[in-house]
């Protein structure tokens, strides 16, 4: 149990470190690539590179992590990403758009590895405190949140061109993380668990596997779609750029610190109806978004997507973990947040042409439908689950 608490302490200070990181790109990522950018409406382009990399790395990743440990697979993240910084650097210092698309990317490899610490979590932690293990470790994203984006506003005049000296930042915080990560300590994957399994089609026919793709990858793409647009729209709206890094800061915050209590609200609740209440407070946050654009309205709207996000997120996790068998850890997992990356590769790309193009308005509405679909998928699962029960008696 010590070593347990020990290595989810030392996940969620890795946790912590990727999201300063994260919450610091996503600040400047909008700014950057509309400064860059010779077509506007290619603005967050940026976030769109950020997560193919991502896309492309989770399945690969998440199967030679399966070989060869959490460890080898996390500092191997982080060296990633120093190199990725290294581009996105040289990027602005040359005034290129493509070569910060590909630092973006490159960055992306770091966010893919880095969301396995969730899943190491779980494998650290006893069964019955699984929900938890993945809830604290999460909630490591507070000082991410607290951190990055001001560390961005600190360091983006630090030199000449604007921003460069943060990704400069950025490096030296995945250097301190691959500190970390040379002391996590998760269990090597036996041998009897490399390999084998059912098919991932039958895998992902189960309706749990269903409703916790959904709940992970349109709570991810709804919480993408508002987050990338948000620094755009509030320029659009006139806002100085240290209100924007108010409103990211307090966005990751909300998504991160209810992980202190997540867990507890799955043991005692239920994971499905947490699902639930992420999604009514997804929906609210649409909803106070049509009604105002003040710097208020931007930080109550993102603060409740924050918050559906992680009860959404958490509660998809906890759910994935019941639907695979050891042996099939590493696919399921690949297989999961690919489809999580491929939904925000899609809300990236609608973010930047929507704000520019129709607007913030319309972009809100557009999510209220999303909301309404995993909320009928997990009402779905409840009503299977409750059909059940009797045929188990």
């Amino acid at each position: 149990m010590q070593t347990s608490r020990r290595d989810i302490f030392l996940l969620a200070c890795c946790q912590a470190l990727l999201l300063i990181n994260g919450a610091g790109l996503v600040s400047m990522n909008g700014l950057v690539g509309f400064s860059l950018a010779q077509t506007k409406e290619l603005a967050t382009f940026g976030v769109t590179t950020y997560v193919l990399g991502s896309a492309l790395a989770t399945m690969p990743m998440s199967l030679w992590m399966g070989r060869v440990g959490r460890r080898a697979g996390f500092m191997a993240g982080a060296a990633i990403n120093i190199a990725g910084c290294f581009i996105g650097a040289l990027a602005l210092h040359w005034r290129s758009f493509p070569l910060f698309c590909i630092a973006t990317g490159v960055i992306g490899i770091y966010n893919a590895i880095g969301l396995q610490y969730r899943f190491a979590a779980a494998e650290v932690a006893a069964p019955a405190d699984r929900a938890k293990a993945i809830s604290l470790v999460l909630a490591g994203g507070v000082a991410g949140g607290l951190i990055g984006p001001q560390a961005i506003r600190a360091t983006r005049d630090l030199v000449a061109t604007p921003f460069e000296g943060s990704f400069a930042m950025l490096a030296v915080v995945a250097l301190i993380a691959l500190g970390v990560q040379s002391f996590v300590r998760v269990p090597a994957p036996a041998l009897g668990e490399q390999g084998g399994g059912r098919a991932l089609a039958e895998i992902a026919r189960q309706p749990t596997f269903v409703v916790a793709v959904l709940a992970g990858a349109l709570g991810y793409g709804l919480m993408n779609l508002l987050m990338t647009a948000t620094p755009i729209a509030m320029d659009f709206c006139g806002h100085p750029f240290g209100a924007m890094a108010l409103v990211i800061e307090w966005h990751v915050v909300a998504m991160f610190a209810p992980g202190f209590v997540t867990g507890s609200l799955i043991r005692r609740y239920g994971t499905l109806p947490i699902i639930l209440a992420g999604v009514g407070l997804t929906a609210s946050a649409a909803l106070v978004a049509l009604n105002g654009i003040s710097v208020a309205h931007f930080v109550a709207s993102l603060a409740l997507v924050g918050v559906g996000w992680n009860f959404m997120y958490t509660g998809g996790t906890t759910l994935l973990t019941e639907t695979y068998r050891p042996n099939e850890r590493s696919r399921v997992q690949g297989f999961n947040d690919l489809i999580v990356f491929a939904t925000m590769i899609v809300s990236s790309l609608a973010s930047g042409a929507l704000v520019t193009t129709t607007g913030w308005e319309t972009m809100n509405r557009a999510a209220l439908p999303l909301c309404a679909t995993i909320g009928v998928a997990v009402i779905w699962l409840i009503w299977i689950r409750r059909a059940a029960r009797p045929a188990a008696v």
